[in-house]
């Protein structure tokens, strides 16, 4: 586009009238949110010099809405992708305001997670977590729903009798994918699965339906004792490599919830490409490079884009109509990627 873009520019853009972007920047008659927000995100495409103004005009007569999370390890690459995504699902919701409060837990400890729920409960009207499943997390939970705040659970579900819904993957369904994968793509003998902590309530939903598969479909295996490795990088690649020294004949395993790294690291180091069957969560770089080399089997990802836009059209819902009476559940299908999806 030759020079500085003008409103005839952003109306041909947005597919609507001069007249109508000028309504918009000028706050003229009441224009449609949809409509406006077409002229703001055309605007904003092609450069105008007054998007940032557009922009304004909507939000001015939006109701403001403060959404708090609290999410997990900040270095992580996940994680990253989780916040950024909440992000730009809250600033694409319609007919709000948003301000995002994004806080990130350092630990696994039942009191962080109270602390840091009763803290963004002081300054949110609607709060989702990643939290272990614990009474103190309940207690919490309980007291802000006491105060009008509802509360989501996300990948993991806590607080079950009192928080608004749980929004992730059917963890039990997880476990049976990754156990179906594992016994279609090794032979019989022995398998492990690794687990974050024992207060995941998530990680035990996959840990059943992981163990149940195995003895309804495939008895010839043996799962061997479970192995927890408090989601971290050093103890998964430790115990991964006594693992295999132990189990010089293991066939498989599977990372239930974080610290995959540790594992792809160690059989990077003491294996060959396809020698083992081994199932992860979440495509990073280190994942996607691992199935590429062909130490991972596959990978159960959680849709995060998906996961982002419904869980901000259901916390924005608990806010304008009100909390449920019906604690709910709100599932999403796991996107599975395999050495040649990549």
């Amino acid at each position: 586009m030759a020079g500085r873009p003008t409103i005839a520019d952003v109306a041909r853009e947005a597919g609507v009238s001069v007249a109508t972007v000028d309504r918009v920047l000028n706050g003229r008659h009441p224009v449609r949110e949809e409509t406006a927000r077409k002229v703001y995100e055309a605007a904003h495409k092609i450069g105008y010099h007054a998007a940032s103004v557009i922009k304004q005009r909507i939000q001015a007569e939006l109701p403001e809405v403060h959404l708090g999370f609290i999410l997990r390890k900040q270095k992580q690459a996940f994680y990253q992708a989780f916040a950024a995504e909440l992000r730009e699902a809250a600033r694409l919701a319609a007919g709000i305001r948003s301000n995002v409060h994004i806080t990130f837990a350092n630990s696994q400890s039942p009191k962080e997670f109270s602390d840091l729920l009763q803290s963004a409960g002081s300054k949110n009207d609607v709060i989702a977590a990643t939290c272990v499943d614990h009474h103190d997390v309940t207690d919490a939970v309980s007291a802000l729903r006491l105060n009008g705040v509802p509360t989501y659970s996300l990948l993991s579900d806590f607080a079950q009798d009192v928080r608004e819904s749980y929004v992730g993957l059917n963890n039990i369904k997880a476990g049976r994918i990754a156990a179906w994968t594992i016994s279609k793509t090794s032979k019989p003998g022995k398998i492990a699965i690794f687990v974050g902590g024992h207060r995941w309530h998530g990680h035990a939903l996959r840990e059943t339906g992981f163990r149940t598969y195995f003895r309804e479909i495939a008895p010839q295996f043996q799962i061997l004792d479970t192995l927890v490795n408090l989601e971290t990088r050093q103890i998964t690649y430790e115990a991964t490599l006594d693992l295999l020294a132990r189990h010089p004949d293991l066939k498989g395993f599977y990372v239930a919830g974080g610290g995959m790294e540790g594992a792809i690291e160690a059989i990077r180091e003491v294996s060959q490409p396809d020698a083992l069957s081994v199932v992860v969560n979440e495509v990073t770089n280190v994942s996607r490079a691992a199935l590429q080399d062909r130490f991972v089997t596959m990978v159960e990802a959680t849709p995060l884009r998906l996961l982002c836009r419904d869980l901000i059209g259901l916390m924005i819902n608990s806010v304008q109509n009100g909390m449920s009476d019906r604690p709910g559940q709100h599932f999403l299908s796991p996107d599975l990627y395999t050495p040649e999806s990549l």
